[in-house]
């Protein structure tokens, strides 16, 4: 997130790593006042965070909000599932996608925009071994390239 007036919380890295994201949306969540308190002190993982559509409505699964120190009474289960705020036309949009094969929700990022937190949401289509592979080698391609591009500038120095 490089965006004016954000501030990232928490990214889900391997996400990009076990899926093929072909879109992403920007969604709201619903939390109660504690949780916020907890994710603004960066106390969020959404590793292993899942989204689903029930009855109209988006829901994230495997959220772990660790509760807030100084909220006793009023923190909450800090795995229960939380609703995300999308808009109507995004919500069927996400059903068209969750009804295909192979589909699935997942959280890409948390982060703050404009004081309201946020998750990134991609739709995404699970990576076979040998995808995750041929990623690992193309990376490493680059970085050779990069490594022996930097040495050849040395050496015109």
């Amino acid at each position: 997130m490089s965006r004016e007036g954000t501030k990232s919380i928490a990214t889900n890295k391997k996400a990009r790593h076990d899926y093929f994201v072909e879109e992403t949306y920007e969604a709201g969540i619903e939390l109660k006042g504690t949780e916020v308190k907890s994710i603004r002190l960066g106390k969020i993982n959404i590793k292993d965070g899942h989204a689903r559509v029930e009855n109209s409505e988006v829901f994230l699964y495997n959220i772990h909000i660790s509760p807030y120190e100084k909220g006793n009474i009023f923190n909450v289960d800090p795995l229960r599932p939380r609703k995300l705020l999308l808009h109507k036309r995004e919500i069927r949009k996400l059903i068209g996608y969750v009804q295909q094969k192979g589909y699935t929700l997942i959280p890409l990022s948390v982060y703050l925009k404009n004081g309201r937190i946020k998750v990134e949401l991609g739709v995404a289509i699970g990576k076979k071994l040998y995808d995750k592979r041929h990623d690992i080698a193309k990376r490493d391609a680059q970085r050779r390239i990069a490594k022996e591009v930097g040495a050849r500038m040395k050496g015109v120095e």
